[in-house]
């Protein structure tokens, strides 16, 4: 598997379809540029979700997120992207993805974008 940036992301078989539970992603590295200035924009981003058949795996994840690095986005659209990917991927039973990006001009922005499937739970946003 590469290591540079990349949009390609990978699963593998859920091991245990017939239960409920969440998996649960971290990073406090995630960047990407602000389309008015060019300037970086860095974020706490966790993705947490309920998966169905698939998982995602971590590794194409990491590249996914690092592709977005050079890229101009703004805050709400980029968090809903990733949304869209993971959700057209995976098919979760539910997913939320929140960005709590740092603060830029004297305003902290938090982003918190999610799905789920019908008779499946929410995943809430972090406290």
């Amino acid at each position: 598997m590469s290591t540079q940036p990349s949009k390609d992301l990978q699963t593998f078989p859920n091991p245990k379809q017939e239960r409920n539970y969440e998996v649960q992603f971290e990073t406090d590295e995630f960047t990407c540029l602000c389309p008015m200035t060019g300037q970086p924009d860095f974020a706490n981003l966790s993705i947490r979700y309920l998966p169905d058949a698939l998982c995602v795996e971590l590794k194409s994840l990491k590249l996914f997120l690092w592709s977005f690095r050079d890229e101009g986005h703004f805050h709400e659209a980029v968090i809903n992207e990733i949304l869209d990917r993971l959700v057209l991927l995976l098919d979760p039973r539910a997913i939320t993805v929140e960005g709590r990006f740092n603060i830029r001009g004297g305003i902290a922005t938090t982003v918190v974008a999610s799905h789920h499937k019908p008779g499946h739970i929410p995943v809430e946003a972090s406290p």
